[in-house]
């Protein structure tokens, strides 16, 4: 590609991303980030205290130091209502930056839910979850590295000539954002659960755009589920899956882990979990007509989770699959993941699935 194409794609790039509503962050290992996933998911675990990070790489074969990265913190707990129930009380932090132009995206939450006990006894019990939260964004750009084509002269790129295409433009602004979600679980055995949740993201529809003409954020719409059953002493399987639609976007990630527990008991915490998974998309496809879309594969997933007590790590790599592998070497995004409890008695016997 010779310079002027080159340099005018980039512009056109950049323009295109400041007039549309960008899909939302997203991580492989959702299930190790359950604030971002769903607010109903705030304070259910078995322990009072959770404490998770999460760091996220992607297209670093083609961005090189301009890939996306994106990163997440977070901290919930629970308290006890009465004799069975639970409040669930907790703030997250991510953010996400990609690209020359350090086009990125900072949010704090903070997100509340209540574990209403539906049926079952100290040993096994259903529980309804509902949940909300309340976010302030930042989104913000910065036009220090961009070349313009206004800059682009016979003899290449002079750095002097032309302007700041962005100039007047609002490089860095706030947004309110809000979510609510449901939560349904059931407890069986130590060994034996299941649970299926949905959600809605951006209720508020906030606006998002930098140049003034108003661009509202799609909401979107999340429902993911899991199981876990014991197939054989001391080896569980748990199959996952989250389906999220954002606009015109729609994506699907499923998949299956083997949990090897490795403690004395099949009930202490400690285990290592190895698992394979798929993630398929839906693009535009005007080839077949104007609001035409197709289903296309994204990846092949494979990850990895080691459980010590009250410690968890988890690492999962991408493998792309899409027509982007031709420039990207197959080459996808590597995610890692750690989470922390604080536990303390627990008198109230099982709560809730371990994820």
């Amino acid at each position: 590609m010779n310079r002027i194409p080159r340099y005018f794609v980039l512009y056109s790039l950049i323009f295109i991303s400041l007039n549309l509503a960008a899909q939302d962050i997203h991580f492989t290992q959702f299930y190790m980030s359950p604030l971002n996933l769903n607010p109903a998911m705030t304070g259910v675990m078995n322990c009072k205290t959770r404490m998770i990070a999460n760091y996220r790489n992607q297209w670093a074969a083609v961005l090189a130091a301009n890939a996306y990265n994106t990163y997440s913190v977070s901290y919930d707990q629970k308290v006890p209502v009465g004799r069975e129930d639970y409040f669930g009380i907790g703030g997250s932090l991510w953010g996400d930056v990609a690209g020359e132009s350090r086009f990125g995206t900072t949010q704090g939450r903070v997100s509340f839910s209540y574990a209403k006990k539906m049926a079952g006894y100290r040993k096994k019990a259903s529980y309804l979850v509902i949940g909300a939260d309340a976010a302030l964004s930042n989104r913000s750009i910065s036009s220090a590295d961009l070349r313009w084509p206004s800059q682009i002269t016979q003899t290449g790129f002079d750095p002097t000539m032309g302007f700041d295409e962005l100039a007047g433009v609002d490089q860095d602004f706030l947004y309110p954002d809000l979510a609510a979600g449901l939560l349904w679980f059931s407890v069986i055995d130590n060994n034996t659960n299941w649970y299926l949740g949905a959600a809605i993201h951006h209720l508020n529809s906030p606006d998002v755009s930098f140049l003034g003409n108003k661009v509202s954020l799609y909401s979107r719409y999340t429902v993911h589920a899991g199981v876990q059953f014991e197939i054989q002493r001391k080896i569980s399987l748990l199959p996952f899956a989250v389906f999220m639609a954002q606009g015109p976007h729609r994506t699907f990630n499923g998949g299956a882990n083997l949990r090897f527990a490795m403690g004395p008991s099949r009930t202490s915490n400690q285990s290592w979990e190895v698992g394979t998974w798929y993630r398929l998309g839906q693009r535009s496809n005007p080839e077949k007509g104007e609001n035409a879309v197709s289903l296309h594969s994204d990846a092949i997933i494979l990850s990895s989770r080691f459980n010590y007590e009250n410690f968890g790590i988890g690492f999962s790599y991408d493998i792309n699959v899409s027509s982007l592998r031709q420039a990207s070497a197959a080459n996808g995004a590597f995610e890692f993941s750690l989470v922390y409890y604080i536990c303390g008695p627990e008198n109230r016997g099982v709560y809730c699935p371990r994820f």
